[in-house]
């Protein structure tokens, strides 16, 4: 099999959320491919200091995927750089987080989990996927070429579990909110859209779903995650490299609407 089939070269890829734990990993991955980089996170000079470091190609942008104007003029200002669009990593996405250990054990039950936080969770992680595709996808159905790659979880194939939380001494001071689950399941579901609209396009859409990532949880998390997960380990963060320079190159060239899952055998049960 020829290497070419993965290669980006001359390729321009966007990866939202490029400032996050696997974010900066997708946008390493594209970059050795071959592609140009645009580096877009809310941090927009922390995106231009990550750009730098990868090398020559890269750009940073400050982009926040739930507010239209903004992915407009991020778009503008990629096209008038690069003159092109050819991939996107929907990457951006909140993971719930809570102000105090003890506002989580509250906060995180589905009982009492704020509705603030459930909205900007839809903002983000739904509504941005939507905007960031309607926009910059469009460039690409019009040039009749192009990847899209919507990052999912396995959480949104399955449910959480929530024993996974209960600590050695039986107490459990976090509870895995719904939000995640329920806008990662919509991810899936909006990419089998896209597909069927813009296959006739030449835009290809998937998903990737990830499994969970060690970064220094507490050891009883990890131990038993690792458990139920056949490979018997958490993911490193680079574990997806692979994965997302598949799904942007033409070695997926005949795969739309699908779901790679990509944990370690964690839905294989």
């Amino acid at each position: 099999m020829s290497s070419n089939l993965f290669s980006l070269d001359g390729k321009t890829a966007i990866v939202t959320g490029a400032l996050g734990l696997i974010g900066r990993e997708h946008c390493t991955a594209l970059y050795e491919a071959g592609a140009s980089i645009v580096v877009a996170d809310l941090d927009a000079a922390g995106c231009g200091v990550f750009a730098e470091s990868i090398g020559e190609r890269a750009f940073g942008i400050g982009l926040n995927v739930a507010d239209r104007d903004s992915v407009l003029s991020a778009r503008d200002e990629i096209l008038e750089r690069f003159g092109t669009i050819d991939i996107l990593v929907n990457n951006a996405a909140i993971n719930d987080m809570f102000e105090s250990p003890k506002a989580a054990s509250e906060q995180s039950k589905f009982e009492n989990y704020p509705l603030e936080i459930w909205q900007k969770s839809l903002d983000v992680n739904l509504t941005g996927v939507f905007l960031c595709s309607q926009i910059f996808g469009t460039v690409m159905a019009e040039n009749g070429n192009g990847s899209i790659i919507n990052v999912a979880s396995t959480y949104g194939i399955t449910a959480p579990d929530q024993s996974l939380y209960i600590k050695e001494d039986g107490t459990q001071s976090f509870f895995k909110p719904p939000a995640y689950s329920v806008t990662k399941g919509g991810v899936i579901m909006f990419t089998k859209f896209l597909a069927s609209y813009w296959g006739n396009k030449g835009v290809r859409v998937n998903t990737l779903s990830p499994g969970g990532v060690k970064n220094g949880q507490d050891d009883f998390f990890i131990s038993k995650y690792s458990a139920k997960t056949q490979l018997g380990r958490m993911a490193d963060k680079s574990d997806y490299k692979g994965a997302v320079v598949f799904l942007a190159s033409d070695a997926s060239s005949y795969m739309t609407g699908a779901n790679l899952v990509v944990d370690g055998g964690w839905t294989a049960w």
